[in-house]
C-alpha cells in the first residue's frame, strides 16, 4: 500500500532531516513509528502527506509510493483524494466552528455529497459525546473531545491510510486506552491502515502489527510488534524496563552503545 524508499527530506534547501528512510505500511495494518523528540517522525508523516512545502521543505532523494503510484512531493489535495489523511499534532480543531461544522470540513474534497450525512452519523455513533455537543464551539471541548473530533473529521474524508501524529499527547490513560482500542477496531473491521507516531510506546505497541524506530532522521530498527517488545534496547530506552523489569533512566544508559548495536 505505502512504501518509502531511501527518502531524504530537506528544509530550506540545506537542513537535512530525513536520511535514507525506508518503511512500509501494508493494507489493514497498524504501523508504529517510534523515537525521541526531533528524530524525524513528524517530518516523515508530512513527507507522505506532502505537507513539507508549507514549511519550506521537500523530499530531495528517494521515492514515496502509494498503491503503486509515485506521490513524492505531490499536490496535497491529490494525496487526500488518493486516500491518505493526516491528523496533525496539537489538537488543531477549527475553534470558531462548532463540532458538526468541523466534521463537515473533513468532507470538503469528497464528490459523493449524498453519503456525507451518513458518515457523520457513524461518527456520532462511535463518539456519542460529540453528538451531544454537535452545536458547541470546538474551542470549548476538552483535550480528549478535541482528539475525538479530529479523528472523526479525518474519517469523514474516508481515508484508506490514516497518519496520526501523537494522538495520546496530554490525554488521561483511560481515554488513551479507549482511543487506541477504537483505532485497532478500525483496522480490523474497516480494513483501514494506520501509520502511528506516538511517544507513548507502550500504548502504541499494544495495537501495532509492526514498528519502526527512528534516530537522527534514520530508521535504526524495525520488526513485528512482538519482537520489538522483546528487544532489549526498546525495553530499556522506550519502555523504561531492563530485562530484569527494573526501571531505568535515559541518563543512566550509554547512548553510543545503543547506536553501535543498532547501526553495526
Amino acid at each position: 500500500m505505502l512504501e518509502l524508499r531511501n527518502v531524504d527530506a530537506v528544509y530550506d534547501g540545506v537542513i537535512q532531516v530525513l536520511r535514507g528512510v525506508s518503511l512500509e505500511v501494508k493494507p489493514a495494518q497498524v504501523v508504529a513509528l517510534l523515537g525521541s523528540n526531533g528524530a524525524g517522525k513528524t517530518t516523515t508523516l508530512k513527507a507522505i502527506s506532502s505537507l513539507l512545502a508549507v514549511e519550506q521543505g521537500r523530499v530531495e532523494q528517494g521515492e514515496i509510493r502509494y498503491d503503486g503510484e509515485a506521490i513524492t512531493n505531490a499536490d496535497p489535495a491529490r494525496v487526500i483524494r488518493a486516500g491518505i489523511v493526516q491528523v496533525l499534532e496539537g489538537r488543531r480543531v477549527l475553534k470558531h466552528l462548532n463540532v458538526e461544522q468541523n466534521l463537515l470540513v473533513g468532507a470538503h474534497l469528497r464528490r459523493d455529497k449524498a453519503q456525507i450525512a451518513d458518515d457523520i452519523a457513524d461518527i456520532y455513533t462511535s463518539f456519542p459525546s460529540l453528538q451531544a455537543m454537535r452545536l458547541r464551539s470546538a474551542g470549548y471541548l476538552s483535550g480528549g473531545e478535541m482528539q475525538m473530533l479530529l479523528l472523526g473529521r479525518a474519517l469523514v474524508a474516508r481515508p484508506k491510510l490514516l497518519l496520526l501524529d501523537e494522538p495520546a499527547m496530554g490525554l488521561a490513560p483511560l481515554i488513551v486506552k479507549d482511543l487506541f482500542a477504537f483505532l485497532r477496531r478500525l483496522c480490523d473491521e474497516k480494513g483501514l491502515s494506520i501509520l502511528l507516531v506516538e511517544q507513548n510506546v507502550r500504548a502504541a505497541l499494544q495495537i501495532a502489527d509492526h514498528g519502526y524506530v527512528m534516530e537522527n532522521g534514520r530508521i535504526v530498527l524495525h520488526a513485528p510488534k512482538a519482537e520489538l517488545e522483546r528487544n532489549e534496547d526498546v525495553r530499556e530506552f522506550y519502555l523504561g524496563l531492563s530485562l530484569t523489569q527494573e526501571r531505568r533512566s535515559f541518563r543512566e544508559v550509554k547512548h553510543y552503545k545503543r547506536r553501535k548495536r543498532w547501526l553495526g
